[in-house]
């Protein structure tokens, strides 16, 4: 087996896996698995620019994650930097501050190999389910971007699209630095337009209506099923394959939507990084499956860090 690290830096969060590989056997055993938000993204769709803010809380995670990996004595490290660092105009600044720090250069990848790695992550390990129907539609929902794949053995089709949590509260839910709270229709419908405009374009390219699985990845994902589970705490074994049904999805983002940022705080799942993001996030979720007419979203906290991980195994 070889031990490896991948990071995955995307416009919300920067991730760390530490795990065994066997690419014999497919078997990728977990060793450790953070999440940090950082918010790299931080006014990126505004100003074209990465802030000296944001850059310095994504270097503090990576002076964290540089000695998790020493600690496990990693074999091979690979960086993977997602929407936002694509989008910088100053996007040098953070790979010289990633290479003085971990010793890689991030690869500031394309939203489609972005795609890739989110449907080898998260369907290595559903085959052979009898319960689920191929081809998958596997959708990432991102800070800055989603991406969606369709694909069973092969992918099939893959698009990344600028309709991320993050940049959708930013461009139609802040008003004087300020989210909404609780956001108007009128924001509210803004959204919904611009993902709706998003997946004409996807739709073009990728034949989402061919996919019989959706399957969900990321925060705001996982975050919805925390809540429809009525989770104490966040608990990734719980969510981890968990299922949530349309109805479910409507129910909590219209909740969501309505709510105050006092009330989604409360919510004990739900980490603070994203109790401003996540209704955004819903929403975009909830559109996806009524545009496909998905009955349930299969939810998987395994996406693109663990198809990093095999990339490099």
């Amino acid at each position: 087996m070889t031990r490896v690290a991948a990071v995955d830096c995307g416009t919300n969060s920067i991730r760390l896996l530490v795990a065994d590989a066997d690419p014999r056997t497919g078997e990728l055993v977990e060793l450790e698995r953070r999440m940090t938000i950082v918010r790299l993204g931080q006014g990126v769709d505004r100003t074209g620019r990465l802030a000296p803010e944001a850059l310095e809380r994504t270097f503090a995670a990576c002076r964290q994650y540089a000695e998790i990996i020493k600690g496990y004595g990693a074999e091979r490290l690979r960086f993977v930097a997602t929407s936002a660092s694509r989008d910088a105009e100053n996007r040098d600044e953070f790979v010289r501050g990633v290479l003085d720090i971990l010793g890689v250069e991030p690869e500031v990848i394309s939203g489609d190999q972005e795609a890739e790695f989110s449907f080898t992550g998260a369907t290595k390990e559903l085959a052979g389910r009898e319960d689920l129907t191929r081809p998958y539609l596997v959708v990432d929902i991102g800070g800055g971007s989603t991406e969606f794949v369709v694909g069973d053995d092969r992918v099939r089709g893959a698009r990344s699209v600028d309709i991320g949590c993050v940049r959708m509260t930013e461009r139609h839910l802040v008003h004087h630095g300020v989210v909404g709270d609780p956001p108007t229709e009128d924001r509210i419908a803004a959204i919904r337009a611009d993902v709706e405009a998003a997946l004409d374009l996807v739709e073009q390219t990728v034949p989402l209506h061919e996919a019989h699985t959706l399957v969900g990845l990321a925060g705001s994902v996982t975050t919805v099923s925390a809540i429809a589970q009525d989770l104490p705490e966040y608990d990734s074994a719980r969510i981890h394959h968990s299922r949530v049904s349309l109805e479910r999805v409507r129910e909590i983002t219209e909740w969501l939507l309505r709510s105050t940022h006092a009330e989604r705080a409360a919510i004990p799942s739900m980490h603070p990084g994203r109790v401003d993001v996540i209704g955004a996030g819903a929403l975009v979720l909830l559109a996806i499956m009524e545009r496909i007419g998905a009955a349930e979203v299969v939810v998987s906290e395994h996406d693109i860090l663990d198809g990093i991980a095999w990339s490099i195994a």
